[in-house]
C-alpha cells in the first residue's frame, strides 16, 4: 500500500469492545495491506463527545495520514471527529446517524471519501438513515442483508474495506 494511509484507527460501537469479531477481521485485512493500525477503547466512556475527545487525541499521535473506521456510535465518533483529524477516508458500518433526539449532533463536516455499510434489518439505527446522510454526503452506500450487528457479513465487510483502502491510492 502506498502512503494513502500511514494508520487505520477502529473506533467500536457502545455495545462492543476494542476488539470485537468484526474489527480482529478487518485488522487483519490492514496488515495484510501493510498499515499500521489501532483500536481505541472506549468502554466506560458513554458520552459520544467524550468518545470525539479521546479518537482526537489518539489520532494525533498516530502516522498520518488516517483512515477512520467506526461501527454503530463508533461511526458517529469517526464522522465527528473528521473534521479535527482530516483522515484520508472514513468507513462506516451502521452509523449513529440522526438517531431520534440527537439529529443535530449528526456530523456534517466531512471531507474525505467516505463508505458506509448498513444492513437492510438493522432495528437499532434505522437504515434509512444511512441513506439520508449518504444521499447528502455524496457517500459509498453498500446495503447488506443484515441486522445492526452484521456479524453474519463479516466477509463481506473485509471485502469492501480492502476495497476502500486499496481505492484510496487510486488518482481521483
Amino acid at each position: 500500500m502506498t502512503r494513502s494511509v500511514g494508520t487505520v484507527v477502529f473506533s467500536h460501537g457502545r455495545e462492543s469492545g476494542p476488539w470485537g469479531s468484526k474489527i480482529t477481521a478487518m485488522a487483519a485485512v490492514v496488515r495484510d495491506l501493510g498499515a499500521a493500525l489501532e483500536s481505541v477503547d472506549y468502554r466506560g466512556l458513554d458520552d459520544p463527545a467524550d468518545r470525539v475527545r479521546k479518537l482526537v487525541a489518539t489520532g494525533a499521535g498516530l502516522e498520518a495520514p488516517l483512515v477512520l473506521v467506526g461501527s454503530s456510535m463508533g461511526g458517529h465518533v469517526s464522522a465527528a471527529a473528521a473534521g479535527l483529524l482530516k483522515p484520508r477516508g472514513l468507513f462506516l458500518l451502521a452509523p449513529a446517524f440522526y438517531m431520534a433526539g440527537y439529529e443535530e449532533y449528526t456530523p456534517q463536516d466531512v471531507a474525505c471519501p467516505t463508505a458506509i455499510v448498513h444492513g437492510w434489518h438493522d432495528d437499532i439505527v434505522p437504515v434509512e438513515n444511512s441513506i439520508r446522510w449518504a444521499r447528502e454526503h455524496r457517500a459509498a452506500l453498500h446495503l447488506l442483508n443484515s441486522d445492526h450487528r452484521l456479524e453474519d457479513q463479516i466477509e463481506a465487510i473485509c471485502l469492501l474495506l480492502r476495497a476502500f483502502l486499496t481505492g484510496l491510492d487510486r488518482p481521483t
